[in-house]
């Protein structure tokens, strides 16, 4: 018995080496390819990074060059000259997007999406600063009635995670707010075209993961959107007003999870998480060194407050049978009944010269399982073994 004991092991073992090595195969295949980094100097020329996102150069405020270099994972904005005055409008917004902006969508996108059927938002970003410039490093969340996919929307919600030089959001401050566990100042105005509302950090984020729906909901709850509006684009970049060479988004990412779904990133695998990875190809094929990482930020808690409806039925079953006599399920109960059940079916066994019994009688004083059962011999009886009627 021992030699067979050791042959299932290492049949076990190869079986986990090739189940291994197909998900290793599996994850490869999903990763997009690397490509060469790509400059864009045209004044609204954009790419397609991750087979997912766009970056654009998006120079709307100056007729100086300006241009971005997209790279795997991001860009960086590669020249950018000019300035213009602080008191004003920022140059331009180079930034990378998931959803639509001006007709140009992201390739596999979830969105335009009505509010009140996302369930979260994840979204995760790394930036890179530089000292000698003027600009702030902001997220851009559009809002409108309708699910459109081009011109301005109604609603704009600014994130700013750093800001250098004397500038400052549309608006006037109208206090402060704490949104995804950590504190804003809040700004309210309008540029003219649409509302604005920007939540400015104190000090510089240089990277974070977060649920892009507390900002939202923040927004509904100010009256500047309402839950049946659209979420249309989730946006990160810059606004320089004075140079601004060197800056960079080193990493970003964007899902959109609406209703009971796991949700997953657009045009991507499932769920909330950033692939990186280090190749070394040559003609005939190529190795990859892989990471995962999960991005996902939602409490545990949260998740649960907005499951699909006929998910939190099927939840409210499990805990109802949990609760139930007997353990899990009510194994225990239906363990009894149905012993109850074969002893009820069992044939009589009646012995010469012994009253029969009452079958009712007989399941009112049934023992319980740990009490010990008598065995009587009758004289010139033979023992028999087993159950009665086999």
């Amino acid at each position: 018995m021992r030699p067979l004991s050791i042959h299932r092991t290492a049949r076990g073992l190869v079986g986990a080496l090739l189940t291994a090595v197909a998900t290793l195969a599996a994850l490869l295949a999903a990763v997009p390819p690397a490509q060469a980094d790509t400059t864009i100097c045209e004044q609204y020329g954009s790419t397609v990074i991750q087979g997912r996102y766009v970056v654009q150069n998006n120079r709307w405020g100056t007729a100086a060059t300006q241009c971005v270099t997209a790279t795997d994972t991001g860009f960086r904005l590669a020249q950018a000259d000019g300035s213009v005055p602080t008191n004003g409008a920022p140059k331009s917004y180079p930034s990378v997007f998931n959803g639509c902006h001006y007709t140009n969508c992201s390739p596999g996108t979830r969105l335009p999406a009505q509010v009140s059927t996302i369930s979260s938002a994840p979204s995760s970003i790394s930036y890179g600063y530089v000292s000698n410039a003027v600009y702030n490093a902001s997220y851009d969340i559009w809002l409108d009635p309708t699910p459109r996919t081009d011109g301005v929307n109604r609603t704009e919600i600014m994130i700013w995670f750093n800001r250098v030089g004397p500038i400052q959001p549309i608006g006037s401050p109208v206090g402060t707010a704490n949104v995804g566990g950590r504190g804003w100042e809040v700004w309210t105005g309008s540029n003219g075209s649409n509302d604005v509302i920007s939540f400015v950090a104190p000090s510089a984020i240089s990277s974070w993961s977060f649920d892009v729906m507390d900002f939202v909901d923040q927004t509904v709850a100010r009256g500047m959107a309402q839950a049946n509006w659209y979420l249309t684009s989730v946006q990160a970049g810059f606004e320089p007003w004075q140079n601004g060479a060197g800056l960079a988004v080193n990493s970003f990412s964007s899902t959109v999870n609406t209703g009971g779904d796991g949700g997953g990133d657009p045009g991507g695998p499932g769920g909330a998480c950033r692939v990186t990875y280090t190749a070394n190809a040559w003609a005939d094929g190529f190795t990859a060194d892989v990471t995962v990482t999960n991005t996902g930020t939602a409490p545990r808690r949260r998740l649960a407050a907005r499951l699909h409806p006929a998910l939190r039925a099927t939840r409210r079953q499990r805990l109802e049978r949990l609760r139930r006599p007997g353990g899990r399920s009510g194994r225990g109960e239906q363990r009894r009944a149905q012993r109850a059940d074969r002893a009820r079916r069992q044939p009589e066994l009646r012995l010469p010269g012994r009253p029969q019994r009452d079958v009712h009688q007989a399941e009112r004083v049934q023992p319980e399982r740990h009490r010990l059962r008598r065995r009587v011999t009758l004289p010139g009886a033979a023992v028999r073994r087993g159950r009665p009627g086999r």
